[in-house]
């Protein structure tokens, strides 16, 4: 029985794959890169996320990525805003309901997640939230550590192959969305422990229906 789920953000509940494709050419563009498209960033797409930049601008340093991101991300949601994944709201209150501890991890800077958090109206639905997180590994043992959830009874669920490789890494069950930065055929190859691809195939697993 799952009562436990730590969650990433982007990708996952935030709907922001395009506005974060908007963001990733803003910064490409700075360093003269030619734009990609969405194909090939879920096909390129890597975390830690340093590691993707890597591949267009090499020696670009986390502080430099991050310095551009905090002016690309808000530019990018005035050309294509940021929603919560249609059918996700529905799911966390329900999962709020029957008791189960929620917690998100992301990589996301703090000033755009809570922000977009308290737009969706999911405020008071997370017992924890962690931002800025780039190596979730390190993440999840700390979350696993402080609140002695059991592993089996604990699901990470992500929309990339470094969610789903954190996960097994520390012995919790996992889960990937389809919806996310990385296709389903991508996702597959790492075998995680379910791939969910609507919001309500995740309720229908999690509350055991």
């Amino acid at each position: 029985m799952i009562k436990n789920i730590i969650f990433d953000w982007s990708g996952v509940i935030n709907d922001n794959v395009l506005t974060g494709l908007t963001a990733i050419n803003y910064i490409l563009k700075h360093f003269g890169v030619k734009e990609i498209t969405v194909e090939e960033m879920k096909r390129e797409w890597i975390q830690p996320y340093p590691l993707f930049y890597e591949k267009f601008v090499p020696n670009l340093t986390l502080e430099k990525e991050q310095e551009l991101y905090k002016i690309a991300y808000p530019e990018a949601k005035k050309i294509i805003p940021t929603r919560c994944y249609p059918g996700m709201n529905v799911a966390l209150k329900k999962f709020k309901d029957a008791g189960i501890n929620m917690i998100i991890i992301s990589s996301d800077l703090p000033d755009h997640l809570f922000g977009e958090m308290e737009n969706y109206g999911l405020n008071g639905i997370f017992s924890e939230v962690y931002s800025d997180v780039v190596d979730k590994k390190k993440g999840l043992e700390e979350i696993l550590t402080k609140h002695q959830f059991a592993h089996d009874e604990t699901i990470f669920i992500g929309d990339t192959h470094h969610e789903v490789d954190s996960g097994k890494s520390v012995g919790m069950i996992t889960g990937a969305v389809t919806w996310g930065f990385q296709n389903e055929e991508d996702l597959k190859k790492i075998n995680p422990d379910y791939i969910f691809h609507t919001p309500l195939e995740l309720e229908n697993v999690i509350l055991g229906k």
